[in-house]
């Protein structure tokens, strides 16, 4: 199978099948669509990286994968569909009933979006969130963009309107851009530069909850969602 030889791995595999999908596990029965592996590819190296599992059903049950192609297809998505491109580390591993199921390993961006080329070479940032692949927010997006380019340069020290952001999130725990926009008397356009600079520098973070994405402050929290 294009020269990777599938090592033992059924105890292994059903491990992590036992896990389910979650936020850094995906199940795929198969490839077929090499731009929709890119959105996933994309969601797992926005967010903290993650695994595809080909050859396992969205139900846990094992099916392998019959032949090298799939392995094409991922890194076919990888290179092509992503933008920037992303490395994948593919393993392959002898899994219940002598099945082979690949291992695609997703780590996280070093310089973020990672955008999948949509249609018509639209680009789209996505992100995961539980065991979904949703759309990244847009000021995540801008945040992203804006601490890839700054990266090296030191941030300086807190503005009054960053301090007013804080006070806002410490008072109300979470909040949208809208409602701080309302309570501190700002214009869409400054507390969106607010927002975006501190989600830049990993002070707050956004958190997706059913009915969208939440502004939160992340008070030394190991998991930054910016």
């Amino acid at each position: 199978m294009k020269d990777i030889k599938a090592i033992k791995g059924k105890f292994y595999i059903r491990k992590l099948i036992d896990e389910g999908e979650h936020e850094h596990q995906d199940f795929k029965y198969a490839i077929s669509d090499a731009r929709k592996i890119a959105r996933s590819i994309s969601a797992f190296a926005n967010n903290d990286g993650g695994r595809l599992l080909i050859g396992v059903k969205d139900n846990g049950s094992v099916v392998g994968v019959p032949n090298e192609e799939d392995i094409y297809m991922i890194e076919h998505a990888a290179s092509s569909y992503c933008n920037p491109p992303q490395e994948v580390e593919i393993t392959a591993f002898v899994a219940e009933g002598g099945a082979i199921v690949l291992r695609a390993t997703i780590n996280r961006a070093a310089r973020r979006p990672v955008y999948c080329l949509e249609e018509k070479n639209r680009r789209v940032a996505y992100y995961r969130v539980k065991d979904e692949n949703i759309v990244a927010h847009p000021l995540m997006v801008e945040a992203w963009e804006l601490a890839s380019g700054d990266e090296q340069q030191p941030w300086g020290t807190l503005t009054e309107e960053d301090l007013s952001l804080l006070r806002h999130l410490r008072e109300n725990e979470i909040s949208t851009l809208e409602k701080y926009m309302i309570s501190n008397h700002r214009s869409k356009q400054s507390a969106r530069q607010t927002v975006v600079r501190l989600l830049a520098m990993g002070i707050i973070k956004m958190e997706h909850h059913p009915d969208g994405f939440y502004i939160k402050h992340v008070d030394n929290e190991p998991d930054d969602q910016t």
